[in-house]
């Protein structure tokens, strides 16, 4: 009888006719809401169940964002009525809950039967992974350094500066290790809840970021202990809370700087992975989905890309160490700062030319766009045009406020370059790895057969003998076995000529291998090899830039002429906001360059 009144119920005006359902039904849970509970179609019942799981999740992450956003902006704006460690409690609070449902995620939800049927390949590549790892592991160094310079002020601190930096070690480490066990989860089981703790610890990690780039109370108090020292030359004491002249302190405080933009880097690639992992709850990958072929990062076919690039990187460490030494024994003079512009203003253009030059060979290349659905590649898309905002957001700034007063002044003229260059070469590179995001990977099955046989006759024509010299050495190895038997003369003499057959192995070894690395590089066509050296040449420069800001180099804040223009509070703020997500947009773009690289 309930089968009957079910088979007679009429579908709502959400089910639509959907494919046949797998074979092998026993394994996957479909999703139920209560909203679509009277759907006929199972599958249409899961599709909507899905989105409306997905909808409240994301309900869920807006108010907890807005809530911490409302009581970081109180305490910017208001310190009396919403303080720090006000801010802190609430961070620690949602840290716990991530913590617990990590915890749980862990332990029960993947371990149920038939809970993670299939993995995302694209989801959580290795130099993402990796990222998690470096960025937290001196994430919890920033910690730990927080934790010793509050324990020396502790006669002045709050309580709280110490248990919130504890908590937030713990967070770091079980968030690592879920991440980088479980980033290419399609969980099929819990979905709900999954989701609700995945867009929880999203929101908070959001949170710990927007904190990160709003407070800098620890740069504060080195400025206000700095003011201190010249009022106590002038006879004015003063009774705040100063770091006392020993060496832990200042490790602790210099420590605490150097290692400081690495946090605001670990929470946006935590919340990136997250966000992927959100999107493939529920997923179910079919075969054609699948990659046959997985293409792996070679060293092949590459030579001018490396060449420049490592030139481009040694001529950066040196100018960035040199404004380093400026900046750290006294003011920046003049000089520094047209040295440094002027690298950019150089490697810029080169930059953007090789991007376009890409693009243009994608153009002419006659691959099909791949359009199948992957959660990785749209959010690797919408990263990459939103962590440029920053950059092109500060650069707009700047070419405003030096229009405004004087361009024609050497350093301002060279900002002014720098800034109009810095959008063009991130609108060009943003460009060119979209582009080859949505290309298929190359299918080199055929190629790799013609290479190969191609290969062994290159070798076998410059190493005449070579195999015979190698068939000839086992046989005498052969041969020679037996007579360990006999006299210790001949088994010294043995040993001797084992070890220069070997050498000589070795030596043709290396041989075959620079050969055919050759081969490959001359034998790939001439559009996949610009693509190559093009791809790599980009992932060094964006290495190197991505070096210099984040650990210290910030001329943009540091040469006087925006924080005049606008003030010091308001370009303080821009320079906060636009600065991280600069870094993390150079970081990515290694990523994405690799994958182009890969593909090619």
């Amino acid at each position: 009888m309930l089968g009957n009144k079910v088979s007679r119920q009429k579908p709502c005006h959400h089910c639509k006719r959907s494919a046949s359902a797998p074979s092998d039904t026993s394994m996957i849970h479909y999703e139920k809401f209560w909203l679509y509970r009277h759907c006929s179609s199972v599958q249409q019942r899961d599709r909507q169940a899905q989105k409306a799981g997905q909808l409240f999740s994301g309900l869920l992450a807006m108010n907890v964002v807005f809530l911490g956003c409302a009581f970081i902006s109180s305490m910017i704006f208001n310190q009396v009525a919403i303080t720090l460690a006000d801010v802190w409690i609430l961070l620690s609070i949602l840290k716990v809950l991530c913590l617990c449902w990590i915890i749980y995620y862990l332990l029960g939800t993947s371990r149920q039967p038939h809970a993670v049927l299939y993995r995302d390949d694209h989801a959580g590549p290795i130099w993402v992974r990796g990222s998690v790892l470096l960025f937290g592991s001196f994430s919890i160094l920033l910690n730990v350094f927080h934790i010793g310079y509050s324990a020396i002020l502790i006669q002045c601190k709050s309580r709280v500066e110490i248990v919130f930096p504890s908590i937030e070690i713990l967070f770091i480490c079980t968030q690592a290790f879920f991440l980088w066990r479980h980033s290419k989860d399609c969980i099929q089981v819990q979905h709900n809840f999954t989701r609700c703790g995945l867009m929880l610890t999203i929101a908070t990690n959001l949170l710990l970021w927007l904190l990160a780039v709003t407070n800098d109370t620890i740069h504060t108090e080195i400025e206000s202990q700095l003011r201190e020292v010249e009022q106590r030359f002038a006879g004015n004491e003063t009774t705040s809370c100063t770091c006392p002249n020993t060496t832990a302190c200042k490790v602790f405080q210099k420590g605490y700087i150097l290692v400081y933009p690495f946090n605001t880097e670990y929470c946006l690639v935590c919340c990136s992975v997250l966000y992927v992992m959100w999107k493939n709850v529920g997923r179910r990958i079919s075969h054609h989905h699948l990659p046959h072929i997985k293409p792996k990062f070679k060293l092949q076919g590459v030579v001018f890309g490396p060449l420049l690039g490592a030139t481009a990187v040694i001529i950066g460490i040196c100018v960035f160490m040199m404004y380093q030494i400026q900046a750290t024994g006294s003011a920046p003079s003049r000089q520094v700062f047209v040295m440094y512009y002027s690298y950019y203003i150089v490697l810029l253009p080169l930059m953007s030319v090789s991007a376009v030059i890409g693009t243009i060979i994608h153009a002419l290349e006659k691959k099909e766009l791949d359009t199948l659905k992957n959660p990785t590649r749209s959010l690797d898309v919408i990263l990459l045009m939103g962590a440029a905002l920053g950059q092109i957001g500060m650069s707009y700034f700047s070419i405003v406020a030096i229009v405004a007063t004087d361009p024609r002044d050497l350093l301002n003229s060279l900002i002014l370059s720098y800034s109009v260059l810095l959008i063009f070469q991130n609108i060009t590179q943003n460009v060119f790895i979209i582009d080859g995001l949505h290309r298929q990977p190359f299918i080199a099955a055929t190629e790799a057969r013609h290479t190969g046989h191609a290969g062994q006759h290159v070798v076998a024509a410059e190493l005449p003998g070579g195999e015979e010299a190698t068939t000839s050495s086992k046989e005498e190895h052969r041969q020679i076995s037996p007579g360990k038997e006999e006299e210790t003369k001949e088994e010294n003499h043995d040993a001797y000529n084992q070890r220069r057959v070997s050498m000589l192995e070795l030596g043709q070894e290396i041989r075959k291998a620079s050969l055919s690395y050759l081969h490959s590089y001359s034998h790939l066509s001439w559009k996949r090899r610009a693509l190559r050296e093009i791809s790599f040449f980009l992932v060094l420069c964006n290495i190197i830039l991505w070096v210099m800001p984040t650990f210290g180099a910030h001329p943009v804040f540091e040469n006087g002429l925006e924080k005049s223009f606008y003030g010091y509070s308001t370009w303080f703020a821009i320079v906060n906001f636009g600065l991280p997500l600069s870094v993390f947009y150079r970081m990515h773009s290694v990523g994405g360059l690799l994958e182009v690289y890969v593909t090619a």
